[in-house]
């Protein structure tokens, strides 16, 4: 029986043509199972920069072989994209939702949203080592470094969700708030509802699902 975190799916599509070719390029001959997602970990992380102010709502827009094709994309994005990584080189990979609270940054984000907690944040579950452990490849090199914030790095085998402080040890930079688990699937449904709970624009609105988001746009 397939472990169903290996599973290609609608959303985790590694099976599709440019996923294939992208992944292609990616040197991982002679590589063990930690070095392989290490360094997918880093390329998901730094290829696509981050970019949080366009959120779809539209199914269509959450399979692998669609986020691909962008030029950057937010945590969630970049969270499908590891996932099916991992799923096509045989490592178990999970999503993960999570609300946190952003500290650098976020001026716009708050202006629009009228809140300083991004929810939800995505994240990505995978076994190693016989044990499950967590990876955020959401902020890329080059935003850390204009920020002033040390680049979030990943071992295989512990946890690496934030970065809770910057550079000088004395701004806070990121803290998890709550963490709804893991999931099968992209839930557009939850997210839509959790958007809803936290954010009075969403209401006012009436954002809805086969919605796309863009933040310079919401009134």
């Amino acid at each position: 029986m397939i472990d169903p975190n290996l599973e290609k799916s609608y959303n985790f599509d590694y099976h599709s043509e440019i996923v294939k070719d992208h992944l292609n390029k990616i040197d991982l001959q002679g590589l063990s199972e930690k070095e392989i997602a290490i360094k997918l970990y880093i390329h998901v992380r730094d290829f696509w920069p981050y970019y949080p102010y366009r959120f779809s709502l539209k199914k269509t827009d959450w399979k692998a072989s669609e986020i691909i094709r962008h030029k950057n994309g937010h945590c969630l994005d970049k969270a499908v994209l590891l996932i099916s990584f991992l799923r096509a080189n045989n490592i178990p990979a999970r999503l993960g939702l999570a609300k946190v609270k952003n500290h650098i940054a976020i001026e716009h984000i708050v202006e629009k949203f009228g809140s300083d907690v991004l929810v939800p944040h995505g994240y990505v579950a995978l076994f190693l080592n016989n044990k499950w452990v967590k990876a955020t490849p959401a902020f890329n090199f080059e935003l850390c470094d204009r920020l002033g914030v040390s680049t979030l790095e990943f071992d295989g085998e512990n946890d690496s969700l934030f970065q809770e402080f910057d550079k000088t040890g004395n701004l806070s930079f990121m803290e998890y708030l709550e963490d709804y688990g893991t999931f099968d699937e992209v839930p557009l449904q939850f997210m839509l509802e959790l958007m809803q709970e936290h954010y009075p624009p969403f209401l006012k609105n009436n954002i809805k699902l086969g919605d796309v988001l863009d933040l310079n746009q919401l009134q």
